[in-house]
């Protein structure tokens, strides 16, 4: 690409087109839209490979949520052998033979300290790593789960045993007979419960919230994409109630085992605050059956929440203390955008995240909806097309002034 032809000892490096910061799925999303148009562009990513999150981040039982279709990037689909939910493995070699397919080649090792627009010269400013690079349009890619939450917990730095996020986690089999508590029950939590149990592990599972838990599969179709199709006809609350009723049927009261669902329905719940219903693959059978055991959080008077860690149990809210040779924290990722893009009206304070994906300047997000890989997707091709038109225009009025430089005096 047009980057390499620069000199390595160069601080400030000109970037003809836009830059993009990130080279996961929304990244390179964005990336193929603009080859599409012929805009050159330089991604930067800071860790060592494209896909971290799938490829560093991510446990090995892992399946996309979704069937397929939803979660293919712009201009190529996933091979037609795959299956209707790919493994985590066949999803990374979809994204690394599209990055390969659209000649896209990130620079790694390039972490972002710092992006803000200088007025003076018009242009962004970015450094990363030990070059600075100026370009007059920057696209945020990073994504919303590009570091983990680790709770607040009394005492949790005084468990002496296994203590990990669900980043570093990725299998059962150094589990095995062991005591585990999960905290958090989202779909990462549910699977790697599910994960840890069927690989001999004694698992309870914290529920810190009231939440939605859907079949992955109605009727012999996606929830998603039932509910996808049902909506071209019907409100979100009457799909919400169907999509709640076919639930009650096909896993039963979910109250019944401690878990209340939220007052707002899952789709409505999802449009409003970005929340994910849990996708059931196979944890709520474990949880009838007592296979894996329930540690409800302020949502139930069956057990409640933790209340503080020793060095070798959990003492919960309740006053009954129970000894775990390990806790895995399920408590999810945020977004890092607002500590290095000095840009605040671009930034939702509340969310810490991006507002929108065009912002003032020429600064642009991708992969910040909550709408998942059809969300960056949709994002990728309007930020490609409006960056696109105003790059078509000013290399046009360029090429005027080379030739006719007289003209462009008067």
């Amino acid at each position: 690409m047009f980057f390499e032809t620069m000199k390595a000892e160069s601080k400030r490096i000109w970037i003809p087109g836009p830059m993009i910061i990130g080279a996961g799925p929304s990244g390179l999303a964005v990336a193929a839209c603009l080859k599409q148009k012929n805009v050159p562009f330089l991604v930067i990513e800071k860790e060592n490979c494209l896909a971290s999150l799938w490829k560093l981040k991510t446990y090995d039982s892992l399946k996309l949520h979704l069937t397929k279709q939803f979660c293919q990037l712009p201009y190529m689909e996933l091979p037609q052998e795959f299956p209707a939910y790919p493994t985590k493995e066949q999803f990374i070699s979809y994204l690394e033979a599209y990055a390969k397919h659209f000649c896209i080649e990130p620079r790694y090792g390039a972490e972002v300290q710092w992006a803000k627009y200088d007025p003076t010269m018009g242009f962004w400013r970015v450094l990363a790593g030990e070059s600075e690079f100026v370009c007059r349009w920057l696209i945020v890619a990073t994504g919303e789960n590009a570091e983990p939450v680790f709770p607040i917990i009394d005492g949790i730095k005084d468990f002496e045993g296994r203590l990990l996020h669900t980043s570093m986690y990725k299998n059962g089999v150094d589990f095995i007979g062991s005591r585990v508590l999960v905290v958090g029950c989202g779909n990462s939590g549910m699977e790697i419960g599910l994960d840890l149990c069927n690989n001999g592990a004694r698992v309870s599972l914290v529920v810190r919230d009231k939440l939605h838990i859907l079949p992955r599969e109605i009727f012999g179709r996606s929830t998603f994409s039932l509910s996808m199709w049902l909506l071209k006809w019907f409100p979100v609350k009457f799909v919400d109630r169907f999509i709640l009723l076919c639930s009650r049927i096909l896993l039963g009261d979910t109250q019944r085992i401690g878990i209340k669902r939220p007052e707002i329905g899952p789709l409505e719940l999802k449009n409003m605050r970005g929340i994910t219903p849990v996708l059931d693959v196979g944890a709520m059978d474990k949880i009838k059956s007592g296979d894996i055991k329930l540690t409800l959080a302020g949502i139930s008077q069956i057990v409640p929440g933790i209340r503080r860690f020793t060095s070798n149990s959990a003492e919960f809210m309740n006053g009954r203390v129970e000894e775990f040779e390990s806790v895995i924290l399920a408590t999810g990722y945020k977004c890092t955008v607002p500590s290095w893009l000095k840009e605040e009206d671009f930034l939702d304070k509340k969310k810490c995240c991006p507002k929108t994906w065009k912002g003032k300047k020429g600064v642009y997000s991708v992969g910040f909806t909550k709408q998942g890989i059809v969300g960056a997707s949709r994002d990728a091709e309007r930020v490609a097309e409006d960056v696109a038109a105003q790059w078509k225009c000013e290399t046009k009025n360029v090429r005027l002034q080379l030739l006719h430089p007289s003209e462009s005096t008067h």
